[in-house]
Protein backbone atom coordinates (compact mmCIF):
# COMPACT_ATOMS: atom_id res chain seq x y z
CA UNK A 1 0.00 0.00 0.00
CA UNK A 2 1.45 3.53 -0.75
CA UNK A 3 1.62 5.53 2.42
CA UNK A 4 2.66 9.17 2.47
CA UNK A 5 5.53 9.02 3.91
CA UNK A 6 6.38 13.31 2.98
CA UNK A 7 9.30 14.65 2.98
CA UNK A 8 10.81 17.89 4.36
CA UNK A 9 9.59 20.88 1.75
CA UNK A 10 11.36 21.41 -1.38
CA UNK A 11 10.97 25.03 -1.03
CA UNK A 12 10.02 27.74 1.43
CA UNK A 13 7.08 28.78 -0.80
CA UNK A 14 4.28 26.62 -0.01
CA UNK A 15 2.35 27.50 -3.45
CA UNK A 16 3.30 25.54 -6.91
CA UNK A 17 5.70 23.11 -5.87
CA UNK A 18 6.34 19.76 -8.89
CA UNK A 19 8.05 16.79 -8.22
CA UNK A 20 9.42 15.28 -11.28
CA UNK A 21 9.82 11.28 -10.74
CA UNK A 22 12.55 9.76 -12.99
CA UNK A 23 13.01 5.56 -12.17
CA UNK A 24 16.03 4.87 -14.21
CA UNK A 25 17.47 1.25 -14.93
CA UNK A 26 20.76 1.79 -17.50
CA UNK A 27 19.90 5.22 -18.60
CA UNK A 28 23.81 6.57 -18.29
CA UNK A 29 23.88 8.21 -22.12
CA UNK A 30 20.41 9.80 -21.28
CA UNK A 31 20.04 11.14 -17.95
CA UNK A 32 22.43 14.28 -17.58
CA UNK A 33 21.20 15.37 -20.85
CA UNK A 34 17.75 14.44 -19.93
CA UNK A 35 18.13 16.88 -16.35
CA UNK A 36 19.11 19.61 -18.75
CA UNK A 37 16.78 19.46 -21.00
CA UNK A 38 13.87 19.58 -18.58
CA UNK A 39 15.35 22.45 -16.62
CA UNK A 40 15.39 24.27 -19.64
CA UNK A 41 11.35 23.75 -20.30
CA UNK A 42 10.34 24.44 -16.75
CA UNK A 43 7.81 27.20 -16.09
CA UNK A 44 8.52 30.38 -14.48
CA UNK A 45 7.15 31.01 -11.05
CA UNK A 46 6.66 27.47 -9.72
CA UNK A 47 9.38 25.70 -7.61
CA UNK A 48 10.45 22.32 -9.08
CA UNK A 49 12.30 19.02 -7.90
CA UNK A 50 13.67 16.43 -10.43
CA UNK A 51 13.79 13.12 -8.68
CA UNK A 52 15.92 10.11 -10.57
CA UNK A 53 15.41 6.77 -8.59
CA UNK A 54 18.24 4.51 -9.68
CA UNK A 55 17.77 1.00 -9.53
CA UNK A 56 21.44 0.20 -8.77
CA UNK A 57 22.33 0.34 -12.71
CA UNK A 58 25.11 -1.09 -13.73
CA UNK A 59 26.07 1.27 -15.85
CA UNK A 60 26.17 3.95 -12.90
CA UNK A 61 23.74 6.07 -13.64
CA UNK A 62 23.01 6.84 -10.37
CA UNK A 63 26.54 7.74 -9.81
CA UNK A 64 26.00 10.27 -12.79
CA UNK A 65 23.51 11.97 -11.44
CA UNK A 66 25.40 12.15 -7.93
CA UNK A 67 28.70 13.95 -10.01
CA UNK A 68 25.77 15.84 -11.92
CA UNK A 69 24.47 17.59 -8.74
CA UNK A 70 27.78 18.25 -7.60
CA UNK A 71 29.01 19.46 -10.42
CA UNK A 72 26.28 22.24 -10.90
CA UNK A 73 26.59 23.09 -7.63
CA UNK A 74 29.83 24.32 -7.44
CA UNK A 75 29.21 26.01 -10.72
CA UNK A 76 25.98 27.97 -9.30
CA UNK A 77 27.24 28.46 -5.56
CA UNK A 78 30.12 27.63 -2.71
CA UNK A 79 27.07 26.59 -0.31
CA UNK A 80 26.86 22.81 -1.48
CA UNK A 81 25.15 20.68 1.09
CA UNK A 82 24.66 17.10 1.16
CA UNK A 83 22.04 15.28 2.69
CA UNK A 84 21.99 11.24 3.78
CA UNK A 85 18.37 10.35 4.22
CA UNK A 86 18.13 7.50 7.44
CA UNK A 87 19.67 4.16 6.61
CA UNK A 88 16.48 1.90 7.99
CA UNK A 89 14.92 3.01 4.58
CA UNK A 90 17.65 1.29 2.84
CA UNK A 91 17.87 3.86 0.34
CA UNK A 92 20.75 6.58 -0.22
CA UNK A 93 19.58 10.02 -1.38
CA UNK A 94 21.93 12.99 -2.30
CA UNK A 95 20.10 16.13 -2.79
CA UNK A 96 20.89 19.87 -3.60
CA UNK A 97 19.33 22.83 -4.74
CA UNK A 98 20.59 23.50 -8.21
CA UNK A 99 19.41 27.17 -8.42
CA UNK A 100 16.41 28.88 -6.21
CA UNK A 101 13.50 26.93 -8.51
CA UNK A 102 14.68 23.99 -8.75
CA UNK A 103 16.09 20.69 -7.01
CA UNK A 104 17.79 17.64 -8.24
CA UNK A 105 17.54 14.30 -5.73
CA UNK A 106 18.94 11.24 -6.59
CA UNK A 107 17.50 7.61 -4.77
CA UNK A 108 19.70 4.51 -5.02
CA UNK A 109 17.88 1.46 -4.56
CA UNK A 110 19.95 -1.72 -4.00
CA UNK A 111 18.01 -3.97 -5.65
CA UNK A 112 15.79 -3.95 -8.93
CA UNK A 113 12.30 -5.04 -7.73
CA UNK A 114 10.03 -3.36 -10.59
CA UNK A 115 8.85 0.32 -12.08
CA UNK A 116 5.75 0.86 -9.69
CA UNK A 117 7.65 0.40 -6.41
CA UNK A 118 10.42 2.73 -7.81
CA UNK A 119 7.73 5.46 -8.92
CA UNK A 120 6.46 5.13 -5.37
CA UNK A 121 9.73 5.66 -3.20
CA UNK A 122 9.94 8.80 -5.49
CA UNK A 123 6.63 10.02 -4.52
CA UNK A 124 7.40 9.20 -0.94
CA UNK A 125 10.57 11.07 -1.01
CA UNK A 126 8.81 14.01 -2.59
CA UNK A 127 8.09 17.18 -1.50
CA UNK A 128 5.78 18.91 -4.07
CA UNK A 129 2.12 19.39 -4.10
CA UNK A 130 1.94 18.08 -7.99
CA UNK A 131 3.53 14.43 -8.83
CA UNK A 132 4.74 13.87 -12.70
CA UNK A 133 5.64 10.87 -13.83
CA UNK A 134 8.06 10.37 -17.13
CA UNK A 135 10.99 7.87 -18.51
CA UNK A 136 14.02 8.70 -18.79
CA UNK A 137 14.88 7.64 -22.69
CA UNK A 138 13.54 10.78 -24.17
CA UNK A 139 10.14 9.14 -25.76
CA UNK A 140 8.96 11.61 -23.21
CA UNK A 141 9.72 15.18 -24.27
CA UNK A 142 10.49 17.76 -21.83
CA UNK A 143 8.89 20.43 -23.97
CA UNK A 144 5.37 18.94 -22.52
CA UNK A 145 6.00 19.44 -19.12
CA UNK A 146 4.94 22.98 -19.38
CA UNK A 147 1.48 22.26 -20.92
CA UNK A 148 0.80 19.44 -18.45
CA UNK A 149 2.05 21.16 -15.45
CA UNK A 150 -0.37 24.65 -16.78
CA UNK A 151 -3.46 21.48 -17.25
CA UNK A 152 -2.65 20.50 -13.73
CA UNK A 153 -2.74 23.74 -12.02
CA UNK A 154 -6.11 24.94 -14.36
CA UNK A 155 -8.37 21.77 -12.65
CA UNK A 156 -6.00 20.08 -9.86
CA UNK A 157 -8.41 17.39 -9.64
CA UNK A 158 -8.01 15.66 -12.33
CA UNK A 159 -5.09 13.31 -14.00
CA UNK A 160 -3.31 14.97 -17.21
CA UNK A 161 -1.89 12.11 -19.36
CA UNK A 162 0.30 12.81 -22.25
CA UNK A 163 -1.76 10.52 -25.13
CA UNK A 164 -0.23 8.81 -27.52
CA UNK A 165 -3.14 8.05 -29.18
CA UNK A 166 -5.71 11.14 -29.15
CA UNK A 167 -6.22 13.09 -31.60
CA UNK A 168 -2.61 15.36 -33.05
CA UNK A 169 -0.55 12.55 -31.43
CA UNK A 170 1.29 10.24 -33.01
CA UNK A 171 4.07 7.44 -32.52
CA UNK A 172 8.07 7.48 -34.06
CA UNK A 173 10.37 4.72 -34.36
CA UNK A 174 8.13 2.26 -33.31
CA UNK A 175 8.34 -1.31 -35.90
CA UNK A 176 5.11 -2.68 -36.75
CA UNK A 177 5.32 -5.10 -34.02
CA UNK A 178 5.65 -3.09 -31.09
CA UNK A 179 2.88 -0.61 -32.49
CA UNK A 180 0.02 -3.77 -32.72
CA UNK A 181 1.30 -5.04 -29.10
CA UNK A 182 0.89 -1.45 -28.02
CA UNK A 183 -2.65 -0.85 -29.43
CA UNK A 184 -3.37 -4.78 -28.19
CA UNK A 185 -2.70 -3.55 -24.56
CA UNK A 186 -4.66 -0.31 -25.20
CA UNK A 187 -7.67 -2.01 -26.07
CA UNK A 188 -8.04 -4.92 -23.47
CA UNK A 189 -6.92 -2.12 -20.82
CA UNK A 190 -9.71 -0.18 -22.48
CA UNK A 191 -12.25 -2.49 -22.56
CA UNK A 192 -11.71 -5.49 -19.57
CA UNK A 193 -11.26 -2.31 -17.18
CA UNK A 194 -14.14 -0.02 -18.48
CA UNK A 195 -11.62 2.65 -18.82
CA UNK A 196 -13.84 4.67 -21.53
CA UNK A 197 -12.48 7.88 -20.48
CA UNK A 198 -8.95 7.54 -21.73
CA UNK A 199 -7.24 6.67 -25.12
CA UNK A 200 -4.06 5.77 -23.54
CA UNK A 201 -4.40 4.19 -19.84
CA UNK A 202 -1.26 2.71 -20.57
CA UNK A 203 1.05 5.88 -20.64
CA UNK A 204 4.07 6.78 -19.11
CA UNK A 205 3.77 10.32 -18.71
CA UNK A 206 1.00 11.24 -16.52
CA UNK A 207 0.86 14.21 -13.66
CA UNK A 208 -1.53 14.64 -10.75
CA UNK A 209 -2.20 16.39 -7.45
CA UNK A 210 -0.37 14.50 -4.99
CA UNK A 211 -4.03 13.99 -2.49
CA UNK A 212 -4.98 12.04 -5.55
CA UNK A 213 -3.25 8.90 -4.58
CA UNK A 214 -2.96 9.21 -0.93
CA UNK A 215 -4.40 5.95 1.12
CA UNK A 216 -4.91 4.10 -2.06
CA UNK A 217 -3.53 1.07 -2.20
CA UNK A 218 -1.11 0.23 -5.05
CA UNK A 219 -0.79 -3.43 -5.69
CA UNK A 220 -0.24 -4.90 -8.64
CA UNK A 221 3.35 -6.92 -9.92
CA UNK A 222 2.54 -4.26 -13.36
CA UNK A 223 4.67 -1.74 -14.65
CA UNK A 224 2.17 1.44 -15.27
CA UNK A 225 0.96 3.03 -12.27
CA UNK A 226 -1.38 5.09 -14.31
CA UNK A 227 -3.25 2.53 -15.44
CA UNK A 228 -4.06 1.23 -11.40
CA UNK A 229 -4.64 4.70 -10.37
CA UNK A 230 -7.32 4.65 -13.22
CA UNK A 231 -9.08 1.99 -12.05
CA UNK A 232 -8.72 2.60 -8.06
CA UNK A 233 -8.72 6.48 -7.55
CA UNK A 234 -12.06 7.77 -6.54
CA UNK A 235 -13.85 4.34 -7.67
CA UNK A 236 -12.32 4.93 -11.26
CA UNK A 237 -14.63 8.05 -11.63
CA UNK A 238 -11.31 10.60 -11.82
CA UNK A 239 -11.42 13.34 -14.57
CA UNK A 240 -8.56 13.02 -17.22
CA UNK A 241 -7.44 15.30 -19.40
CA UNK A 242 -5.07 13.84 -22.42
CA UNK A 243 -2.98 16.07 -24.08
CA UNK A 244 -1.40 15.20 -27.47
CA UNK A 245 2.63 14.47 -27.90
CA UNK A 246 4.79 12.99 -30.19
CA UNK A 247 6.46 9.62 -28.45
CA UNK A 248 9.40 8.80 -29.99
CA UNK A 249 11.49 5.74 -29.18
CA UNK A 250 14.93 5.61 -27.79
CA UNK A 251 17.65 7.02 -29.42
CA UNK A 252 20.04 5.43 -27.16
CA UNK A 253 20.26 2.93 -24.61
CA UNK A 254 18.40 -0.41 -24.50
CA UNK A 255 14.57 -0.99 -24.39
CA UNK A 256 12.97 -2.60 -21.26
CA UNK A 257 10.53 -4.52 -23.09
CA UNK A 258 10.76 -8.23 -22.70
CA UNK A 259 8.56 -11.21 -22.09
CA UNK A 260 8.38 -10.34 -18.20
CA UNK A 261 6.70 -7.20 -18.61
CA UNK A 262 3.81 -8.67 -20.92
CA UNK A 263 3.60 -11.08 -18.24
CA UNK A 264 3.57 -8.35 -15.61
CA UNK A 265 0.83 -6.62 -17.64
CA UNK A 266 -1.75 -9.56 -17.89
CA UNK A 267 -1.52 -10.22 -14.49
CA UNK A 268 -1.90 -6.76 -13.46
CA UNK A 269 -4.62 -6.21 -15.41
CA UNK A 270 -6.33 -9.68 -14.26
CA UNK A 271 -5.75 -8.52 -10.96
CA UNK A 272 -7.38 -5.15 -11.58
CA UNK A 273 -10.23 -6.61 -12.96
CA UNK A 274 -10.71 -8.85 -9.80
CA UNK A 275 -10.35 -5.79 -8.12
CA UNK A 276 -13.28 -4.26 -9.78
CA UNK A 277 -15.41 -6.66 -9.24
CA UNK A 278 -15.06 -7.19 -5.57
CA UNK A 279 -15.73 -3.53 -5.15
CA UNK A 280 -18.40 -3.08 -6.97
CA UNK A 281 -19.65 -6.45 -5.02
CA UNK A 282 -19.22 -4.47 -1.83
CA UNK A 283 -20.20 -1.21 -2.92
CA UNK A 284 -23.25 -1.73 -5.11
CA UNK A 285 -24.95 -4.92 -4.19
CA UNK A 286 -28.25 -2.96 -3.55
CA UNK A 287 -28.15 -1.65 -7.29
CA UNK A 288 -27.25 -5.20 -9.16
CA UNK A 289 -30.67 -4.56 -10.99
CA UNK A 290 -29.74 -1.45 -12.53
CA UNK A 291 -28.71 -1.83 -16.19
CA UNK A 292 -25.26 -0.90 -16.13
CA UNK A 293 -24.56 -3.06 -13.19
CA UNK A 294 -26.14 -6.11 -15.13
CA UNK A 295 -24.21 -5.12 -18.32
CA UNK A 296 -21.08 -4.98 -16.34
CA UNK A 297 -21.96 -8.67 -14.43
CA UNK A 298 -22.70 -10.37 -17.33
CA UNK A 299 -19.84 -8.92 -19.56
CA UNK A 300 -17.68 -10.18 -16.85
CA UNK A 301 -18.86 -13.73 -16.29
CA UNK A 302 -18.35 -13.65 -20.25
CA UNK A 303 -14.83 -12.68 -20.46
CA UNK A 304 -14.24 -14.90 -17.47
CA UNK A 305 -15.58 -17.67 -18.99
CA UNK A 306 -13.54 -16.18 -22.38
CA UNK A 307 -10.71 -16.84 -20.10
CA UNK A 308 -11.60 -20.66 -19.82
CA UNK A 309 -12.02 -20.59 -23.68
CA UNK A 310 -8.54 -19.28 -24.07
CA UNK A 311 -7.05 -21.67 -22.10
CA UNK A 312 -8.72 -24.25 -23.84
CA UNK A 313 -7.84 -22.92 -26.92
CA UNK A 314 -4.27 -22.60 -26.26
CA UNK A 315 -3.45 -25.55 -24.80
CA UNK A 316 -5.36 -27.68 -27.79
CA UNK A 317 -4.04 -25.90 -30.34
CA UNK A 318 -0.33 -26.20 -28.59
CA UNK A 319 -0.51 -29.86 -28.27
CA UNK A 320 -1.78 -30.22 -31.74
CA UNK A 321 0.75 -28.47 -33.70
CA UNK A 322 3.65 -29.28 -31.48
CA UNK A 323 3.93 -32.75 -32.09
CA UNK A 324 2.78 -33.83 -28.41
CA UNK A 325 -0.75 -34.80 -29.96
CA UNK A 326 0.01 -34.31 -33.81
CA UNK A 327 1.89 -32.14 -35.90
CA UNK A 328 -0.80 -29.91 -37.58
CA UNK A 329 -0.12 -26.80 -39.86
CA UNK A 330 -0.87 -24.22 -37.07
CA UNK A 331 -3.80 -22.74 -38.61
CA UNK A 332 -5.31 -26.02 -38.76
CA UNK A 333 -4.72 -26.62 -35.05
CA UNK A 334 -5.88 -23.22 -33.92
CA UNK A 335 -9.23 -24.11 -35.91
CA UNK A 336 -9.97 -27.50 -33.60
CA UNK A 337 -8.59 -25.42 -30.58
CA UNK A 338 -11.44 -22.96 -31.69
CA UNK A 339 -14.46 -25.50 -31.97
CA UNK A 340 -13.44 -26.79 -28.99
CA UNK A 341 -13.19 -23.65 -26.95
CA UNK A 342 -16.51 -22.36 -28.64
CA UNK A 343 -18.62 -25.07 -27.04
CA UNK A 344 -17.47 -25.37 -23.95
CA UNK A 345 -17.95 -21.53 -23.72
CA UNK A 346 -21.33 -21.82 -25.25
CA UNK A 347 -22.35 -24.59 -22.04
CA UNK A 348 -20.65 -22.40 -19.49
CA UNK A 349 -22.48 -18.99 -20.73
CA UNK A 350 -25.68 -20.35 -21.17
CA UNK A 351 -25.91 -21.68 -17.29
CA UNK A 352 -23.94 -19.29 -15.78
CA UNK A 353 -23.51 -16.09 -17.82
CA UNK A 354 -27.29 -15.31 -19.32
CA UNK A 355 -28.94 -18.15 -16.81
CA UNK A 356 -30.75 -19.91 -19.15
CA UNK A 357 -32.38 -22.80 -18.03
CA UNK A 358 -33.85 -24.06 -21.16
CA UNK A 359 -31.73 -26.98 -21.91
CA UNK A 360 -34.77 -29.06 -24.41
CA UNK A 361 -32.59 -30.24 -27.24
CA UNK A 362 -34.10 -27.82 -30.27
CA UNK A 363 -34.29 -24.76 -28.18
CA UNK A 364 -30.55 -25.54 -27.33
CA UNK A 365 -29.27 -26.28 -30.54
CA UNK A 366 -30.72 -23.71 -31.96
CA UNK A 367 -28.76 -21.19 -29.65
CA UNK A 368 -25.68 -23.47 -30.03
CA UNK A 369 -25.95 -22.59 -33.84
CA UNK A 370 -26.10 -19.06 -33.73
CA UNK A 371 -23.47 -19.02 -31.33
CA UNK A 372 -21.08 -20.80 -33.17
CA UNK A 373 -22.18 -18.56 -36.05
CA UNK A 374 -21.45 -15.14 -33.58
CA UNK A 375 -18.31 -17.20 -32.67
CA UNK A 376 -17.03 -17.85 -35.97
CA UNK A 377 -16.97 -14.01 -36.89
CA UNK A 378 -14.31 -13.56 -34.11
CA UNK A 379 -12.87 -16.84 -34.95
CA UNK A 380 -12.27 -15.63 -38.70
CA UNK A 381 -11.01 -12.42 -36.95
CA UNK A 382 -8.46 -14.58 -34.76
CA UNK A 383 -7.45 -15.86 -38.06
CA UNK A 384 -6.73 -13.01 -39.74
CA UNK A 385 -4.83 -11.73 -36.71
CA UNK A 386 -2.73 -14.90 -35.88
CA UNK A 387 -1.78 -15.16 -40.25
CA UNK A 388 -0.84 -11.50 -40.03
CA UNK A 389 1.02 -11.32 -36.72
CA UNK A 390 2.86 -14.97 -37.67
CA UNK A 391 3.45 -14.11 -41.17
CA UNK A 392 3.96 -9.91 -41.53
CA UNK A 393 5.08 -8.97 -38.47
CA UNK A 394 7.24 -12.10 -37.55
CA UNK A 395 6.24 -12.60 -34.05
CA UNK A 396 6.47 -16.04 -31.70
CA UNK A 397 3.29 -18.20 -32.85
CA UNK A 398 2.30 -18.52 -28.77
CA UNK A 399 2.14 -14.25 -28.47
CA UNK A 400 0.15 -14.52 -31.45
CA UNK A 401 -1.85 -16.67 -30.24
CA UNK A 402 -2.71 -15.15 -27.21
CA UNK A 403 -3.19 -11.95 -28.88
CA UNK A 404 -5.58 -12.90 -31.53
CA UNK A 405 -7.77 -14.84 -29.15
CA UNK A 406 -7.96 -11.99 -26.97
CA UNK A 407 -8.43 -9.53 -29.52
CA UNK A 408 -11.74 -11.75 -30.69
CA UNK A 409 -13.21 -12.93 -27.90
CA UNK A 410 -14.27 -9.12 -27.38
CA UNK A 411 -16.14 -8.60 -30.10
CA UNK A 412 -18.55 -12.35 -29.23
CA UNK A 413 -19.85 -10.78 -25.91
CA UNK A 414 -22.26 -8.38 -27.64
CA UNK A 415 -23.06 -10.36 -30.61
CA UNK A 416 -24.85 -13.34 -28.64
CA UNK A 417 -25.88 -11.25 -26.43
CA UNK A 418 -28.09 -9.66 -29.01
CA UNK A 419 -28.68 -12.41 -31.61
CA UNK A 420 -28.22 -15.93 -29.48
CA UNK A 421 -29.83 -15.29 -25.91
CA UNK A 422 -32.26 -12.55 -26.95
CA UNK A 423 -31.41 -9.71 -24.44
CA UNK A 424 -30.36 -6.35 -25.02
CA UNK A 425 -27.27 -4.81 -25.66
CA UNK A 426 -27.11 -2.68 -22.68
CA UNK A 427 -28.71 -4.18 -19.29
Amino acid sequence: MYQNQRQSPVSPRRTKTVSIVIPTYNEAENISRLIEAIKDNLPSGIFTEIIVVDDNSPDGTGKIVETYTQNNNNSATKKSSLQRQDQKQEQNVLEINSNKNCSVKVINRENRNGLIPAILQGISSSGGDYILVMDADFSHSPENIPRMIEELLHNPDQIVVASRYVKGSSVVGWPVKRKIISRCANIIARYVLRLCNITDPMSGFFAFRRHLIENVTIDTSGYKLLLELLVKVNGGNTRVREIPYTFTDRQSGRSKMDNGVMIDYIKAVWHLYRYGQKSKQTTEQNKEKRKSILFLSKAGRFFTIGASGLLVNYVISYLLSNGILANLWYVQATGIGIICSITSNFFLNKAWTFEDRNFSARHTLRQYGLFFGMSSIGAALQLAILYFLVESADMKYEVSLILAVAIASMSNFLLNKKWTFREKVWG
